[in-house]
This record gives structure tokens, C-alpha cells and sequence, in this order.
């Protein structure tokens, strides 16, 4: 008998434990949380991402830079080559180098022989020739003619529409361009004996005068195979330290996050124990203090009638009768609470409730000497979110507890406004009761709490959970002896 007793109790309490007692808050036995496999897919995508644009930066970075060292080297190669040649041709202080570079120069007018200037020409279009890589190589005159080619047919045609060179002669700086940033070969001077694959690199050269004036321009394509052997390695070896730092970037932060997700579970785990074992206490203490009394007082009233007389057994009797339907309605009340809220979500008339509410309380208004009062409004209301049965109950509570708030009497006024701020219906129940503390107002809505002598402090608790069931909230606001305001919101249908 007491084993199944103690079954029983047993299946009650962990009933009871898993609604919501903790101001409202339900106590959830869930799993780890899911915030690992949303990590999972956003911290690789990221990863990935980042070390993507990362890994393209700087492939094109090193190729640019690499070409770019590659065309200052041509170009200091070519100047190295100039300035030799005018130094064997001991024309130094006489004429530029460039100046000979274009047979149709009057060298007589500059005191050069014409023979040392073919000479050293030839050497130097020999060692523009002997370039590596190159595919193709032109010198062009002040006039944008190629008098020099390492293909004869381009030899005497003029650049058109060349802005690469027409900077070169207008700013007399070196010009460098590659085909990795898709420029493409230009106008029909740039006549190749052999297409250049892809890459190439264009380079533009100036030669200037006495004056510093840009006389003649040598340009060169080159195909850089041994380069780009070198920039591919590059690249793969930037690649593969990307793929590495897209590892790193994604494991250690996930190992990271996911050692603290499993700190945080356990800490949530002694949490709830904690919660647990507190609602187990609480609920522990309000059994016990509702039990006792009654049980006292059956006990004594059983202990008169067994030497009482008929009459004085009677009402001894209908004591223990009174104590016995007291423990049956608090355990009613019990039993209610722990059960989830049910109820089908309707669409209500406020006025209509609030006034089919009121009437159940006339006779205890009269008998309480309360003056009752309802400000309905002029205009009609929208209609409400929520049940019928629920919604009177809980205005029914508030009632309950303005009415005793008032032992001596007193006014009580049931208040419908709209609160535009929140889009809600208000019903507001004010009294002129012994009010609240600070403490009493934040602990009301808390499951067995109560300053009543014989309550349970499950009906405030009960309200809150009928509001928030649709939607609606419920409030207090209230100072010692200056009243109470309760205030139920419902959500506008």
C-alpha cells in the first residue's frame, strides 16, 4: 500500500516538475544544443570564403609582382646594353644612342661616322634579339614608325591608336603590361612570326635625347616559360598554405566553441538540477503548510467527538466535513496547476466577458460592501485572442483577490482601453485594497507564493500562464495602502 503510495507521489512530482513553475519558465530536458552544426556550416563557409579571396589576392599579387620585376629587369638589361654601346662608340658627349638607332639620321650634321653608328646598332638590335623568351621586339621613331623589328615585314609601319606608347613619349616612363590582366595584342605592328601563347609580356622602353626629350621607344613581347614554371610553383605553394590556414581557421575555433557548448550543457544540466531540487523544495513546504492545518484540525475535532455529546459530535463532524473539502478544493487547485493550460485559441468580445464575469460576484460585492464599477467603453472594441473559459477565470482571480484585499469595504473599478503602444486590449481591475511591497508584486506571479493565511499561491501563477497561453501578458502595479492595479493584455484578434 505504501509502495504504491510512494509510486504515485512519485509520477506526481515529476508531473509537476516538468510544467512551469519558475516564474513561468518551463524546465526542458532537451538535447545539446543545435548551435554546433549551425557553427559547423557557417565557421567552413567562412573559412573557405575568406581563404578563398585570400588565396586569389595574392596568387594575382605575386604574378603581378613577379611580371613587373621581370619587365624593370628587361628594362635595366636594355639600358645596361645603351649605355655600353655609346661607350665603345665613344659618342657620348656627342649624340644619344637612340639618336642612331634610326638609319635615316643625318649623322654627317652630328659629327658621327655613319659607319660606327650602323656598327653599333647592329650590336645593339643583336643583343635585343638574343633576349630570352622574346617573340617579339620593335623600336619606334619620334614619328611612332618601326624602323627595327625582329620581324622584318613590321619594319616601316606606324602605331596607330597605341595610348601604351603614346605614353611612354608623353611621360618618358616604362610601360608594362601582361596578358594575366587580359590585355591582348594590339594594332597590326604587332606582327608576330610565331602567336604567343598565354602568358606574354609587353614592355615599353624609352630612349631620350639631349634634352631629355623621348626620341625612340623599344618594345618587347615576351613569353616567359621558365617564369611561369616559377609562378605556377608559387601558386601552388600559396594554395596549399591556404588550404592549410582554412583548416586551421575552421578546426581550432570548432574545437573551441564546441569544448564551451559542452561546458555550457553541463552547467545547464546543474542548473535545471538546481531549478529541480528548488521547485521540490518550494513545493515540498507549500504541501506540508497546507496540509498540516487542516489535518490538526481534523485530528482535534476527532478527539472531541469520541467523548462529545450528539450535539457537540455533530459539529465536530461538519468540521471535519468543512477541513476535508478545504484539503479537496487545495488539491483540486493543485492538481489544476500541474496540468499544462488547454483550451482553443477563440475569438472573444471583451465587454461580453467582462461583463458576464461581473455578475457572478454581485452577491459578494453586496455582502463585502464593495461599490462596484465598470467603464465600458462608448465606442465598440475590437475583438480578442483567447477562451472563454480560460479568460474568465483568470479576470476571476483578480477579482477574488481585490475583493479580499478589501475586508472593510471599498471600491472596485474593471477598466477597458486599447493600448495602441502594444496593439492589446487592456482589462484593468483596480481596488482600493491594502495594496502591495515591491517584494510582494515581484514574487506574485511566482508559483506557491502567498501572504494569504489558508492559500496555496497558485492563482496569480495560473494567471500568468492563461495570458501568455495566447499570447497576452499580465501584470500588477500597486503601493501599501494605496490599492491595486491588475492588468490582463490581450492580443487583438
Amino acid at each position: 500500500m505504501s509502495q504504491s503510495i510512494s509510486l504515485n507521489a512519485n509520477k506526481w512530482v515529476s508531473r509537476i516538475i516538468k510544467t512551469d513553475f519558475i516564474n513561468g519558465l518551463r524546465i526542458n530536458f532537451k538535447p545539446k544544443s543545435k548551435i554546433i552544426p549551425w557553427f559547423s556550416i557557417i565557421g567552413i563557409s567562412s573559412a573557405t570564403l575568406f581563404c578563398l579571396a585570400f588565396g586569389s589576392i595574392l596568387s594575382h599579387f605575386m604574378t603581378r609582382e613577379i611580371l613587373n620585376h621581370d619587365a624593370i629587369i628587361t628594362s635595366q638589361f636594355i639600358n645596361s646594353v645603351e649605355w655600353v654601346e655609346t661607350k665603345q662608340a665613344q659618342i657620348d658627349h656627342k649624340v644619344r644612342f637612340g639618336q642612331m638607332l634610326d638609319e635615316r639620321t643625318n649623322f654627317e650634321t652630328l659629327g658621327v661616322d655613319k659607319k660606327v653608328a650602323a656598327e653599333a646598332r647592329s650590336q645593339y638590335y643583336d643583343h635585343i634579339s638574343m633576349l630570352p623568351d622574346v617573340k617579339l621586339a620593335n623600336v619606334y621613331a619620334a614619328d611612332r614608325r618601326v624602323i627595327w623589328s625582329t620581324n622584318p615585314d613590321s619594319i616601316g609601319k606606324i602605331a596607330k591608336n597605341d595610348a601604351d606608347l603614346e605614353h611612354v613619349f608623353a611621360k618618358n616612363t616604362s610601360v608594362s603590361k601582361n596578358s594575366f590582366n587580359g590585355d591582348k595584342i594590339k594594332g597590326d605592328e604587332q606582327a608576330f612570326v610565331s602567336e604567343p601563347g598565354k602568358p606574354f609580356v609587353e614592355t615599353y622602353i624609352p630612349m631620350t635625347g639631349m634634352h631629355g626629350e623621348v626620341i625612340t621607344v623599344v618594345q618587347i613581347y615576351q613569353e616567359p616559360h621558365n617564369l611561369l614554371q616559377t609562378i605556377n610553383r608559387g601558386k601552388l605553394l600559396i594554395w596549399a598554405f591556404v588550404a592549410l590556414g582554412a583548416a586551421f581557421l575552421y578546426i581550432i575555433p570548432f574545437f573551441i566553441f564546441r569544448r564551451a557548448d559542452d561546458e555550457l550543457y553541463e552547467k545547464q544540466e546543474r542548473l535545471t538540477e538546481a531549478e529541480t531540487l528548488c521547485v521540490i523544495g518550494e513545493m515540498s513546504t507549500a504541501v506540508a503548510h497546507g496540509i498540516r492545518n487542516p489535518l490538526a484540525a481534523i485530528r482535534s475535532s476527532a478527539e472531541l467527538a469520541i467523548d462529545a455529546d450528539p450535539e457537540s459530535a455533530r459539529k465536530n463532524a461538519e468540521d471535519i466535513i468543512s477541513q476535508v473539502d478545504r484539503l479537496g478544493k487545495w488539491v483540486r487547485e493543485f492538481l489544476t496547476f500541474s496540468l499544462p493550460v488547454a483550451g482553443e485559441s477563440e475569438v472573444l468580445n471583451v465587454v461580453s466577458l467582462v461583463e458576464t464575469s461581473m455578475q457572478n460576484f454581485a452577491t459578494q460585492f453586496e455582502n463585502n460592501k464593495i461599490i462596484y464599477q465598470l467603464k465600458r467603453p462608448v465606442e465598440d472594441f475590437p475583438l480578442i485572442i483567447g477562451n472563454k473559459i480560460l479568460a474568465n477565470q483568470a479576470l476571476s482571480s483578480l477579482v477574488s483577490n481585490a475583493i479580499e484585499a478589501m475586508p472593510k469595504g471599498g471600491s472596485l473599478q474593471v477598466k477597458i482601453e486599447v493600448s495602441p503602444i502594444t496593439n492589446s486590449i487592456d482589462v484593468v481591475v483596480v481596488d482600493t485594497g491594502i495594496g502591495m511591497s515591491a517584494t510582494q508584486i515581484q514574487m506574485a506571479f511566482k508559483p506557491f507564493y502567498t501572504t494569504k493565511r489558508n492559500g496555496i499561491g497558485l492563482g496569480m501563477a495560473q494567471v500568468k500562464r492563461i495570458m501568455e497561453r495566447f499570447g497576452g501578458l499580465a501584470s500588477l502595479h500597486s503601493r501599501e495602502g494605496e490599492g491595486t492595479q491588475a492588468s490582463l493584455s490581450f492580443r487583438i484578434a
